[in-house]
């Protein structure tokens, strides 16, 4: 394996350890051991209710802070220091939920928060480190490898883990919900495994010489926001993918609730995840593909038309069955719709300011699933519905297609390489510059 490929397969395998969190914890086991555990005593509204909230207080701090860090560590190569840095703090939190009492739904939902916030954090300098490790023509397919292995790898562990709280006694645990304390200590362990061979075998990316800190930071971020008004198509683009991920953000952290909300059966729910990651593996590849033939833009198309689907057909479903066959049509376009919008917004940035351009571009995404789970929570409540609350995640996914068809992309390239430090310097996937012509 020569050393490109293998930093690109560094760079991939931290998507296989936060994917254990966000497979296992985020849309797996805490919903279910957060509704029947923690708040028991609670009405069920009420638990959707404080789950949304939880997800909604971690998305806040990640808006807040996202594109302030990015600047930072672009003007400092601080990119592997601070995804680090937030890896530590998902992976600890998510440790402790294995000491957490029943009944302890404050403590739980906040360690929870901590991971989420954790979680989200890393993945603002993990896809900035996409231009790091692979070449423009590369982008569709190595952000398509980084999605697929997480879903294999999260899918691995969740399936042992599913295997472990079906049959504790295998295992020498006394019940479900001492397998479910260690399936969180798993995934936190899982986690900190796979984070090593990036920070190992990653390069750093060459700092933009503006410097680091915080002054500086704000300094950089001030100059981005000025410059907003000469990038109008990379304007347009967050703001659909600020509208259709929040759907997809809801979907993943919220399905489980809804499906015990409507009264289907936990270990049912469970499974039908475990079948949303088993096809998510291949799809996330073919949708690489997807992007390379008919552009990335095409294919988030595609997998939003898939959702509208999903979600038609989600408000009227009243049996296991169908949210096994909603489980699988999912996978066939999550895994693809993140993917192509990853790589997408990679082509359209000054690549000199990855970190803090993909501060604003998970900035936005977290900020979206501020509103999607308090939203769909919020109507339950209000409507006595929880059918009604999932009805309305459709609108973010029609309003983030509208915007997404006034994007320019050869716009957005010609503006965002105008503005790469006025030297025509480019990265070229191993953290040095490289000068030419635009590449096809």
């Amino acid at each position: 394996m020569n050393r490109r490929r293998a930093r690109v397969y560094a760079w991939a395998l931290y998507d296989v350890g936060n994917s254990a969190f966000a497979t296992v914890v985020m849309a797996g086991f805490f919903p279910v051991f957060f509704k029947e555990y923690w708040s028991g005593d609670l009405p069920a509204t009420a638990s959707t209710f404080w789950l949304g909230a939880a997800n909604s207080v971690a998305s806040l701090i990640i808006l807040a802070s996202a594109p302030l860090l990015g600047a930072m560590a672009d003007g400092s190569a601080g990119r592997k220091r601070f995804l680090a840095v937030f890896a530590g703090l998902g992976v600890v939190a998510t440790a402790a939920l294995f000491a957490v009492p029943a009944g302890a739904w404050p403590v739980a939902a906040t360690l929870y928060a901590l991971a989420a916030i954790g979680f989200s954090g890393s993945m603002v300098f993990y896809d900035a480190m996409l231009l790091a490790v692979c070449r423009e023509r590369h982008f569709d397919a190595v952000s398509a490898l980084g999605y697929a292995l997480g879903y294999l790898g999260g899918g691995l562990l969740f399936a042992f883990t599913v295997v472990m709280t079906l049959q504790p006694a295998w295992f020498g645990l006394a019940d479900e919900a001492t397998a479910v304390r260690w399936a969180f200590l798993l995934t936190a362990l899982w986690w900190a495994a796979f984070t090593f061979p990036l920070l190992s075998r990653v390069p750093e990316p060459a700092p933009n010489l503006r410097g680091g800190g915080v002054v500086a930071g704000l300094g950089e971020l001030g100059a981005t926001l000025r410059r907003v008004g000469q990038l109008r198509p990379v304007v347009l683009f967050l703001a659909a993918y600020w509208f259709y991920i929040d759907g997809v953000d809801t979907i993943v952290r919220m399905a489980l609730d809804f499906g015990l909300a409507i009264g289907l059966e936990s270990s049912d729910l469970i499974l039908a995840l475990l079948l949303t990651q088993l096809v998510g593996f291949p799809a996330a590849l073919v949708f690489g593909r997807l992007g390379t033939v008919l552009g990335p833009r095409r294919g988030i198309e595609i997998a939003i038309a898939v959702y509208l689907v999903v979600i038609l057909w989600a408000v009227r479903m009243d049996s296991a069955a169908e949210f096994y066959a909603l489980a699988a049509a999912v996978g066939l376009v999550q895994g693809g719709i993140q993917s192509l919008s990853r790589s997408l917004y990679a082509r359209i940035i000054p690549r000199d300011r990855t970190a803090e351009f993909f501060g604003f571009y998970n900035m936005l995404g977290k900020f979206a699933a501020v509103l999607g789970p308090i939203l769909m929570g919020g109507v339950g409540v209000a409507t006595g519905s929880p059918r009604a609350g999932m009805a309305v995640v459709a609108l973010l996914f029609l309003v983030g297609w509208l915007l997404l068809r006034r994007v320019d992309e050869g716009e957005a390239r010609r503006r965002a390489r105008a503005l790469e430090g006025g030297n025509g310097f480019r990265g070229d996937g191993d953290g040095r510059p490289e000068r030419g012509g635009e590449r096809g």
